[in-house]
């Protein structure tokens, strides 16, 4: 069983900048692949970024590419989301996700991630 606890959300005008942060159970963390996504209210759950086990293997997103950064820290068992230049559309719950079935990999669908934290609420205000 993984746990997945996310932070760092919160209210940012226009132009501004949070970080997200998502800590995770488990000896085994360097061996996820880990996610995050983002629900905005009436929508689906949409892929924002992924990250392979290594980081080696990054992906964004068309709409946040040189906005956001995914990065991992496979010590302190974290994922984080650096999220700049925040835009009123990026208003959403963010959540992250683990999958652990293995291989350096990024994967970019929600349903290829077996773990969810409970997410983070993120207004942007124009």
């Amino acid at each position: 069983q993984v746990q997945l606890v996310e932070s760092g959300g919160g209210l940012v005008q226009a132009g501004g900048s949070l970080r997200l942060s998502c800590a995770a159970s488990g000896r085994t963390f360097s061996t996820y692949t880990m996610g995050w996504f983002r629900q905005a209210p009436g929508k689906e759950r949409e892929f924002v970024a992924a990250i392979s086990r290594s980081g080696g293997r990054i992906y964004y997103v068309d709409s946040v590419k040189g906005r956001f950064t995914i990065s991992r820290d496979n010590v302190k068992n974290t994922v984080y989301l650096q999220m700049n230049s925040l835009k009123p559309e990026d208003t959403a719950v963010y959540y992250c996700a683990a999958d652990l079935s293995g291989g350096d990999y990024v994967r970019l669908d929600l349903y290829e991630y077996r773990y969810w934290g409970q997410g983070t609420q993120v207004t942007v205000s124009s």
